[in-house]
This record gives C-alpha cells, structure tokens and sequence, in this order.
C-alpha cells in the first residue's frame, strides 16, 4: 500500500522572531473557492460599516490664544512642532505630540499675516499689518523663542503673506507688491508687479524653488520666476482667488481656493482651463493645503466646515466640523499626512485625524495586514450601492444641508434649461464646460 504524507521541515514552519511573515498554504484555483466573492463582499460591508462606527475624528483643541487664528506653518524638521499667529499679533509655537504650547511672544501690532520657518528650523519669521518683517531666534531643543530680535526688515505697506525659498537665505513677502529679500539685507533686492491689485497669498514651488505663485485682490493668479525680473504668466478667473498650494510632489500643479465656493486644480503648463473642480463647500473657500503625499487636499472655508478631497474627484471624501468652530481661516496638514490641523475665528486650533476611523495606538504586524486587506476588500467593492451608501454618507449642519440642497438644484435647472433649448431647437445639446468657465483669460 503506497501512503502519502505531509512532511515539513521544522526551519520552514518556525517563525524566528515576531516580524517574520507567515507561511500560507493555500490553493489559489477558484474552482476550489465558490463563495469567495460572496465572502469577501461581507467582509467589505462589515468592514464599511466598522469604518462609520469608529468614525471619530477629532482629537484636541490647543487653546490658547486671544483671538482667531489666521495663519500656521508647520517645522520642516520636527514632526511635532507647528507655528500659529493670530488676529491680535501673538505667535505661539505648539507640542503634537503633548498638545501643550510651547512657547509664545507678541510680535506684531495688529494681524499676523504670515509666519514661516527658515529651512534649517532655527528661525521664525513673521510678518503683519505694522508694515514690519521679523525674524526670531529658536532655542534649541526646547523650541522656545529668544526675546531678542535677530532682524526686523521695514516695508512701504501692509504685508499680507510671506513665504520662504527652500534650501537658501530667499523669502517673499506679498502686499501692494511681491518682494524678494535675502537675511542678509534689510532693503528687497527684487520687487515684482503686474496690474493693481493687492497681492494677497504668496507661495514658493517646493520642488521648482525659483517659481513662485500669489493671488491678488483683481482676480490673477500671478506666477514669477524670480530668476527674471518680470512674471512670467497670469490668470484671470471670473471670481477672487483667496488661497493657493502647490503639489509637493508634482511641480506643476496648482491648487487655488476660490470666493464662487470650489477648489481649482490648474496644470501652470496649460492654464486655460483647469485640471479638477472640487465643489462641496457651500462658503468662499479660505485655504487650501497638499496632504505631504501629494494625493489629497484639505480645504476650509466660510461656511465653517473642512472639507478632504483627492486630487482626482469632484466630490470631498470627508466633512469635519463642531458647534462652536467658526471661519476657518486656515488649514495644515502634518508632515507626516496623518493629522490636518484648522484655525478658525473662535481662537481654537483644532486637530483632527486625515482618516477618521483609523486607530491612534501602535499597531503589531497582524493589525496592520488587517486592515490592509479591509482597505483592499473595501476598494474591490466600492461602487456597489449598499457599501457606497454607507462609505459616503455624511451628518453636516443644517444650514450646510440647506445650501448644499439649494445649490444642487440650480446645478439641475440649468442643465435642464439647456436641454429644453436644444430639444425645442432642433440643436445638439450644448453641455458647458465646467473645467474651462472658470478661465476669463491667460495673459503670457
């Protein structure tokens, strides 16, 4: 009698140490497997429905200050470490990880417009409506201010932004004018203008770091290389621009918050018309920021929500909002693109998690693949109509609902309008283009 026998060897079976992967024995043939379709479609719902069950996304308010916080700015070096000034001229830097203030100084007379870390993390600088740029020394390791000045650059007019060049001793500030200043120098050693109106935002490509971006109150969105002295390209849109944020990872992309209530995607190689709509606030958008990967955009607005949009849908993945947050002036993403931070007019910064649902603690090994198959599973199954149900629903405000509502219904009565037309006039039906009717022109 012939017999056949499992036999393995004890070095192949026996797991060394915690990290090592498991062995599966496993026969891959679907004819073996009838009801795997069926059993992972239940896997993908209860894994939907745990998802909207441990949606809890709020994580802390850093209270602090005295009034409503109107820009932040992360540390290019301590994961931990961010920066916000607010409406009556205090600068604070903030701990993450404890949640406590740092430290805190009064650096301007009214607004702070603008703060930045230089490259090296070793200095703040700020700007504000006392026609004033300060730069401030950091005490190391505590992250504390020095009390001294270590420069202070004197402006003709109001700042309203600032930014710095990476990897250099170049930074811009925006106001009547761009001007380009180096540390070393207390005059602008560069100034850039086209047309009238204020410049209002001002960025620097992260990647291309000689080009630079800024939004003005006449409706351009102006881009410069500072290489030459003249901008290089300006777009003209229908409505004011109020905040922009360039792609980490793409240099050629742009992303513009916009007063008519959507965020705009431009590819700056073809500016005439834009890349993606994102279009679920129903209040003037007032920033907007990359996640670090480059996949996502956190959006926040006057109607006092926080919207999180991939970069390529229309439509937000998630609403965050609270009772008591008011505006929100500004929105930051973590560098390391798992927590999004808001400050609104109610003097809080509040920080919220990027992915609602996902657990704060340590994960072992055998979580992680747990929730990397549920993520798989949940993709797989995504555009069937129970899970997609459940995935995108969402509680926001009444009066959020209201407006959503009412702006969903002229959406559909132009369009039909349009189609009656055409229908009555024997013509083509002529759908607008929605990329494109935001451009008025492109100047070069």
């Amino acid at each position: 009698m012939k017999i056949k026998v499992i036999s393995r060897s004890e070095e192949e079976e026996t797991k060394e140490k915690a990290s090592d992967v498991r062995k599966l024995h496993r026969n891959l043939d679907p004819n073996l497997h009838p009801f795997e379709r069926p059993r992972e479609y239940v896997r993908a719902l209860n894994a939907t429905k745990l998802d909207r069950v441990f949606a809890k996304p709020f994580v802390a308010s850093l209270s602090g200050h005295s009034d409503g916080i109107f820009t932040m700015t992360r540390h290019p070096n301590q994961l931990n470490c961010v920066a916000s000034g607010s409406c009556d001229g205090v600068i604070k830097l903030w701990n993450l990880t404890s949640f406590t203030e740092r430290t805190t100084i009064q650096s301007h007379e009214g607004f702070v417009r603008g703060i930045t870390f230089t490259p090296d993390g070793k200095y703040v600088i700020s700007c504000g409506e006392d026609k004033t740029v300060k730069m401030w020394k950091l005490d190391m390791p505590e992250f504390t201010f020095n009390e001294d000045i270590v420069s202070s650059f004197n402006g003709k007019n109001a700042f309203t932004s600032i930014d710095h060049q990476r990897n250099s001793s170049t930074f811009a500030t925006s106001g009547v004018n761009v001007e380009i200043w180096k540390h070393q120098r207390s005059t602008p050693f560069q100034t850039l203008s086209w047309g009238y109106g204020t410049i209002t935002k001002v960025k620097f490509n992260p990647i291309e770091t000689d080009l630079l971006a800024s939004c003005t109150t006449d409706r351009d969105v102006i881009l410069y290389d500072i290489r030459q002295n003249s901008p290089a390209q300006k777009l003209t849109t229908t409505m004011r621009n109020n905040a922009l944020a360039w792609n980490p990872t793409e240099s050629f992309t742009l992303a513009i918050g916009n007063e008519d209530e959507n965020v705009y995607q431009y590819d700056i190689r073809k500016l005439d018309k834009a890349m993606t709509v994102h279009r679920d606030h129903v209040g003037a958008v007032l920033d907007v920021d990359y996640s670090p990967t480059g996949r996502e955009i956190v959006s926040g607005g006057l109607d006092k929500t926080i919207r999180i949009f991939p970069v390529d849908s229309f439509k937000s993945r998630e609403v965050y909002f609270t009772n008591r947050m008011q505006r929100i002036f500004s929105v930051l993403y973590t560098a390391d693109s798992r927590f999004i931070l808001s400050g609104s007019d109610d003097m809080n910064i509040r920080v919220w998690k990027a992915q609602s649902s996902a657990p704060m603690g340590i994960l072992s090994n055998r979580e992680k693949e747990k929730l990397e198959y549920q993520d798989k599973i949940k993709e797989k199954f995504k555009e069937i109509p129970e899970l997609k149900t459940i995935s995108t629903h969402r509680r926001v405000p009444k009066l959020v609902y209201k407006k959503r509502f009412i702006k969903n219904e002229i959406h559909k009565s132009n369009m039909r309008k349009i189609k009656n037309v055409a229908e009555n006039s024997g013509q083509v039906v002529k759908v607008p283009k929605v990329l494109s009717k935001h451009t008025v022109k492109v100047d070069k």
